[in-house]
């Protein structure tokens, strides 16, 4: 594909890496073959996914930038398909408009005046409930739970509702992950929503100060009820799922790597740095949808107008032209933050610094409170996913007599 000199268009047979690639590849061990697609055949046609993959930076940057030609307001989107239209899934003014209320709460400062206590609060409190019994599975007992209580949090919930909370982010993000493997929403996503809407809908009523959604319904942007619902959906959906895969894949890296572990364990700037190595090696989304609006040429792929185009944030956070030696994890490297993770043009994740400040403040806590804190190894945890990448469980062990109580808690028993 790279030395041909014409577009060449999906039915020309000259994407043979592409046509050999897998879902079971793309879900279990993509690296290998996002590797050899980004050498040869950087936008590539991949009839397991129905649709174009682009795997190298620069064409991932260009894609993502130009709503325009790229847009993600089309009938296939994923996410419309189970929360309905919200600033996800539009472009242009509409995006805008439905965006809008939610900016200011999001920037850094609020992000930080608003949350930053309750996280700490929070993972004290988790570790609280576990740290006496030496072993944990972190995932679901620490990083998704974190994420959900501030999620809670943000949208005027009760805390007593983060584990119907989770129930219902597990079903919405299962159905995403069904309609990009080709197959229709699942009833199970269709309820998860159906309940989340209700509850939502009462909490649009609440108190502005305390809710967001209460805030966004307030405001003169001129959102209905609805929509406010479904881009608290995508709050919800994007707030729990991007944050504990952040979480958990960046506890693996640095279990796994025990220079790192120590830098980051004595040194806040080391850890930041460590998080941001860890989303470049293992973004928690792997891949964003986009439709040609227009026939475009890209790469020397020739995309028609209508066409599904996949960016492969996982491939393009390994392209070797930006980062030397891709698969190594470096929290050394310069420009940590060159990663995609979060994505770029209008569709930048909106919640970039609420995740950061989770995840440095639950890992933080975590490393702080649990000194000896070690993988297990009769249980490896493996991150794996086709849209989003962690580990279905993430085990850990320490020794239970030197963990370290947060203020007020009673001592550990030996």
């Amino acid at each position: 594909m790279a030395d041909q000199s014409e577009p060449v268009s999906r039915e020309a047979d000259a994407f043979p890496i592409g046509a050999r690639v897998t879902l079971e590849q793309l879900e279990q061990d993509p690296h290998p073959v996002l590797a050899a697609l980004r050498r040869h055949e950087p936008v590539s046609w991949l009839p397991a996914l129905g649709g174009w993959l682009v795997t190298r930076h620069d064409l991932a940057r260009t894609v993502m930038r130009d709503a325009a030609t790229f847009t993600v307001d089309d009938p296939r989107f994923s996410t419309a398909q189970v929360v309905g239209p919200s600033m996800l899934s539009l472009d242009g003014g509409a995006h805008d408009r439905h965006r809008a209320p939610f900016t200011a709460p999001f920037r850094h400062r609020a992000v930080r005046e608003r949350f930053a206590g309750a996280a700490a609060a929070e993972a004290d409190r988790l570790i609280d409930g576990f740290a006496a019994a030496g072993s944990a599975e972190l995932r679901r007992s620490f990083a998704g739970p974190l994420a959900a209580s501030i999620m809670a949090r943000a949208l005027g919930l009760q805390q007593t509702e983060v584990t119907a909370m989770l129930g219902w982010y597990d079903g919405i993000v299962a159905a995403v992950t069904e309609i990009t493997a080709g197959h229709g929403v699942p009833a199970r996503g269709r309820d998860a929503f159906a309940a989340l809407r209700e509850r939502l809908q009462a909490a649009i009523g609440g108190d502005p100060e305390a809710s967001l959604l209460a805030a966004a319904a307030a405001g003169d942007h001129g959102l209905a009820s609805e929509e406010v619902v479904s881009n608290a959906g995508v709050l919800l959906f994007g707030g729990i799922e991007t944050t504990e895969g952040m979480i958990t894949n960046a506890l693996i890296h640095l279990l796994e790597h025990g220079d790192a572990l120590a830098k980051a364990t004595r040194d806040p700037t080391s850890l930041d740095a460590a998080i941001e190595e860890s989303l470049r090696l293992e973004p928690a989304a792997a891949v964003i949808d986009r439709y040609a609006t227009t026939d475009r040429t890209l790469a020397n792929a020739l995309i028609r107008q209508g066409d599904l185009v996949r960016i492969s944030i996982t491939g393009a956070n390994r392209d070797p032209a930006v980062f030397p030696h891709p698969d190594r994890f470096d929290p050394a490297r310069p420009r940590p933050r060159a990663h995609l993770a979060f994505a770029q043009g209008p569709h930048v994740c909106l919640g970039i610094h609420l995740a950061r400040l989770e995840a440095r403040t639950g890992i933080a806590t975590a490393l702080r409170r649990l000194p000896t804190l070690r993988l297990d190894p009769e249980r490896p945890a493996t991150i794996q996913g086709l849209v989003f990448r962690k580990p279905p469980e993430l085990n850990a062990l320490w020794r239970p007599a030197i963990f370290k109580p947060s203020p007020g808690s009673p001592p550990a028993m030996a």
